[in-house]
C-alpha cells in the first residue's frame, strides 16, 4: 500500500508538527519516501501499484509484462511501463526497485490495458498483445527485410509455445493502430504458423 503525503498529513494532524513527525518516521524507517509526496510502509506495498503512481497515466508492459506472462524466459527487475504525453522516457531509482517509463504515441495508449489486482491493490498492465506490440514499437531501424522469426525467437527470446496462443482477434485489432510494417510482419506470421 502507498500514502501520499496529504493523506499523511491528515493522519498525523494531532502532532503539533504533522511534516516534522512524518521526517521522523522517515528516518526510523517506519515510512519510506519512494519519491516526493509518496511513501509506503514497510513491506506493505505492490510493485506493480507503485509503479502505475510514481508516473504515469502509466500502465506495466515491455519486458516485464512478457515476463509476467511467461512469454520470456528472463525474469525482469525493472518495472517497466507504457506513458504518454511525456515525449521522453524517465528512470525512477527508488528504495523499492527500478520504474521505467518508456513514451509511446498517445493513440496507442489506450487499447489493450487490463485492470487486475494483487492483494486488494489494483493496477493496469498490457494485455500479452499489448505487450509484445509496444516493445516491437520502440525497436527502430528495422526496414523490410528483417527476419521476424529470428527477431522473436532469438533476439528478444519470446517463447514460441506462448506466442502460438496470442489472440489474433486482439492482435488484428492492436497492430493497424502502430502503422508499423514491423508489426504487421508479426501478425502475417503469427497467422501463418497458425494455419
Amino acid at each position: 500500500m502507498y500514502y501520499d503525503t496529504l493523506y499523511l498529513m491528515d493522519s498525523l494532524s494531532g502532532y503539533a508538527s504533522p511534516k516534522m513527525k512524518l521526517t521522523s518516521l522517515v528516518k526510523s524507517g517506519e515510512y519510506t519516501r519512494i519519491r516526493r509526496g509518496l511513501y509506503i510502509k514497510g513491506d506493505d506495498y505492490n510493485l506493480k501499484t507503485l509503479a502505475n503512481v510514481i508516473y504515469g497515466p502509466s500502465y506495466i508492459s515491455f519486458e516485464y509484462a512478457l515476463s509476467y506472462y511467461g512469454m520470456i524466459p528472463e525474469r525482469v527487475e525493472t518495472v517497466t511501463s507504457a506513458v504518454y504525453n511525456k515525449n521522453k522516457d524517465k528512470v525512477f531509482d527508488t528504495p523499492a526497485g527500478r520504474f521505467t517509463y518508456r513514451y509511446i504515441n498517445a493513440r496507442l495508449y489506450f487499447y489493450g490495458i487490463d485492470r487486475q489486482e494483487e492483494n486488494g491493490e489494483p493496477y493496469l498492465i498490457a494485455s500479452k498483445e499489448k505487450a509484445l506490440c509496444d516493445v516491437l514499437y520502440k525497436i527502430k531501424n528495422t526496414g523490410d527485410k528483417i527476419n521476424i522469426e529470428r527477431l522473436l525467437f532469438e533476439d528478444l527470446r519470446i517463447d514460441e509455445g506462448e506466442f502460438l496462443r496470442l489472440c489474433i482477434t486482439d492482435l488484428k485489432f492492436i497492430v493497424p493502430l502502430y502503422g508499423r510494417i514491423l508489426h504487421d510482419k508479426m501478425l502475417e506470421y503469427l497467422k501463418t504458423r497458425r494455419k
